[in-house]
């Protein structure tokens, strides 16, 4: 059963009910011969406290240490429950922190993707993790990482990460101070994460970055994001104000990017609209979400770590004919609930 105590009521005992209120109380010497008679069935309290007025030490011992002893274990406890707690401590290497993989995975499928989703409270978040765990769970060989902003996960979804039939993990964290915008934290939790426990990944992975509410393709999945080697960059539908944001290519190679904010950026792409390969993540362990990168160019700033210019990076979709976007970044939009839930679960 669920502990649920609080440090003031350890301390709120009348006089007549505290188990140690036995006058006169002992000094500390009389508190340590008592102690070493009791443990060590040293010489009696009448040897070791008599005769320097210690008659009442063997009496405290008794009657206080099993309060004393229950004391400090329910102060660990809510000092522990209460504490903030770094989100991997809560996970062990894999596969053990994947839950319910459903079936095998298939060698021939590729390197296995680990899809990274920071989630939050609001009304519309059950439909964007039910659609978007209905599309992951047609991709083969896929690590589902989510992080829940807040001070505990919730039991809503889990119950959808476990009916996706896909190997995930699911834990908490809040969002750091100072950190321009929210899922910054939780992405370098996950980072963390994943440079912990798949650092001797032997099958080969790639990291994708993607949110709930995003629109997925599930050739995205295959025909883009198991092919990266290094750091892979595509079209995103919808991103900010543009219709389509996408990398200019030239014999294969990006030049540039067409795009409507900020053309001139390093990296002028959109979060759902890269991956990196497991070795590169590994390979620059300080690669983050800071608080020094720009609240409106995050992928940038995270990009830039790794060291590799625009033209190192692999372009995908520039030469499909026709040309598709497989990933949109669509937004539901919550526009003012009425009315009782009526018994159902909602958010």
């Amino acid at each position: 059963s669920r502990i649920d105590l609080r440090e003031a009521d350890l301390w709120n005992w009348r006089p007549s009910e505290h188990p140690c209120s036995i006058p006169p109380a002992p000094d500390s010497q009389c508190m340590i011969k008592g102690a070493l008679a009791y443990f060590l069935r040293a010489p009696s309290p009448k040897q070791l406290g008599r005769s320097s007025g210690c008659q009442n030490a063997m009496h405290y011992v008794k009657r206080c240490l099993p309060f004393v002893l229950l004391s400090v274990l329910a102060f660990i406890v809510i000092r522990s429950s209460t504490a903030p707690k770094r989100a991997w401590e809560f996970l062990q290497p894999p596969p053990a922190p994947f839950k319910q993989p459903q079936s095998p995975e298939d060698p021939e499928a590729g390197p296995t993707i680990v899809v990274i989703t920071p989630t939050h409270k609001r009304p519309e978040r059950f439909a964007d993790m039910t659609r978007f765990s209905q599309t992951l769970s047609h991709i083969k060989n896929l690590h589902w990482v989510v992080i829940e902003d807040a001070n505990a996960t919730s039991p809503a979804v889990e119950r959808i990460l476990q009916r996706s039939g896909l190997p995930y993990v699911y834990f908490h964290a809040t969002t750091e101070p100072g950190m321009p915008k929210r899922g910054w934290t939780h992405r370098n939790r996950a980072l963390q994460f994943v440079r912990e426990n798949y650092k001797d990944y032997k099958r080969g992975a790639v990291v994708y970055f993607a949110d709930d509410d995003n629109s997925y393709d599930i050739r995205l999945f295959d025909k883009y994001i198991r092919r990266v080697k290094r750091l892979g960059i595509w079209a995103v539908g919808l991103a900010g104000t543009a219709v389509v944001e996408a990398p200019r290519v030239a014999n294969k190679t990006i030049v540039g990017w067409d795009v409507v904010f900020a053309p001139g950026r390093a990296f002028a792409t959109d979060m759902a609209g890269f991956a990196l390969n497991i070795n590169e993540i590994v390979r620059v362990p300080t690669a983050s979400f800071s608080q020094k990168c720009s609240k409106q160019s995050p992928e940038t700033c995270f990009l830039a770590q790794f060291g590799m210019k625009k033209e190192e990076a692999e372009p995908f979709g520039f030469d499909d004919d026709p040309k598709e976007v497989l990933v949109w970044h669509t937004k539901t939009r919550n526009i003012g609930t009425r009315g009782s839930a009526h018994g159902y679960v909602v958010e």
